[in-house]
């Protein structure tokens, strides 16, 4: 959930997309915007919609002309409803003037109306992809994200564990990073997170005996990756000889983990001197995606056995 200190900052920030003319209301003050969850809302922002009601209503010239069309009381029911239920911003396209019927109720209803010069659609689209960036929840994990054989991988694990020394080996194998130490989490839909790096960390890596690197420098920009959708978890653990005797050899240690609600993979490495992390961790990957694909080698070997025991009893 991301928090908005007001409905001004939403409209000062979504002006630098589009040129917008500020002409009557304002916000509530005894009603401040303190937080919304993109998921109440079928859309952030949409044409004129009195049952599911978008944070901001665009009208633009079919609404304006249904409107005007309108017999004066259904006008007036539908603007009252309109005004009353004190949406972040009313935005009045084409080049319209705003009545001033939308100037009256917008000073009485304190809500911001608006307008500009371009056609509705553009204006519904140009916004929706900033509005649901801005109010899609959003977590920072501890770890490093990359991309590995164009898959996004989270390396966690307790501090020191190795995570920075595998993103360099990786790195080094031709795959790339996205995010060290916290990576931002984004819900961009119900079953998917996009992960970035926090603009401040960009580029850069922390490595315990080398400090900080510039990975960009180094590897070239092909080594970097703005963004990437997560799909695979891996946990790296330091254990004990008995506590890797203890993890099923079969299946391994396959979990699911949960990030802003969404359920992601997770699988545990047990970090041990001599094991190659790198190898271990593409391993991972491929067979992550055949399993996405259906096949199984678990399942696979299971039902080898089974067969082989069957042909013995006949």
């Amino acid at each position: 959930m991301t928090e908005i200190s007001s409905a001004e900052s939403i409209i000062f920030n979504l002006s630098n997309k589009i040129e917008l003319e500020w002409v009557a209301g304002e916000e509530d003050p005894d009603s401040p915007l303190h937080e919304i969850k993109a998921s109440d809302h079928a859309t952030l922002i949409g044409h004129l919609n009195l049952i599911h009601k978008n944070i901001i209503q665009v009208l633009g010239k079919t609404e304006c002309e249904y409107l005007k069309n309108s017999e004066q009381q259904v006008r007036d029911a539908m603007l009252q409803q309109l005004f009353k239920s004190a949406p972040v911003a009313i935005l009045i396209t084409d080049g319209i003037q705003a009545p001033e019927e939308f100037i009256r109720r917008a000073n009485q209803y304190h809500v911001p109306l608006l307008s500009c010069k371009a056609e509705s659609n553009a204006v519904v689209d140009a916004a929706r992809f900033y509005l649901h960036e801005m109010f899609s929840e959003k977590q920072t994990v501890h770890g490093v994200f990359m991309e590995v054989l164009g898959t996004g991988v989270l390396i966690t694990g307790e501090s020191s564990v190795g995570k920075s020394e595998l993103a360099l080996e990786l790195l080094s194998r031709g795959h790339r990073l996205v995010a060290d130490d916290a990576p931002v989490f984004t819900r961009v839909g119900p079953d998917v997170l996009d992960g970035s790096s926090s603009s401040l960390l960009q580029d850069f890596m922390e490595v315990r005996g080398l400090g900080v690197l510039n990975i960009r420098e180094m590897y070239g920009d092909n080594a970097l990756k703005n963004n990437k959708y997560l799909r695979l978890v891996i946990q790296l653990k330091r254990m004990s000889k008995q506590d890797r005797e203890q993890l099923d050899r079969l299946y391994g240690n396959r979990i699911q983990r949960s990030i802003l609600g969404v359920d992601i993979p997770e699988i545990l490495i047990p970090v041990a001197p001599g094991r190659n992390l790198a190898v271990l961790v593409e391993a991972a990957v491929r067979n992550h995606i055949l399993r996405h694909s259906g096949l199984d080698a678990t399942e696979q070997l299971i039902e080898l056995q089974q067969q082989a025991i069957s042909n013995s009893r006949d």
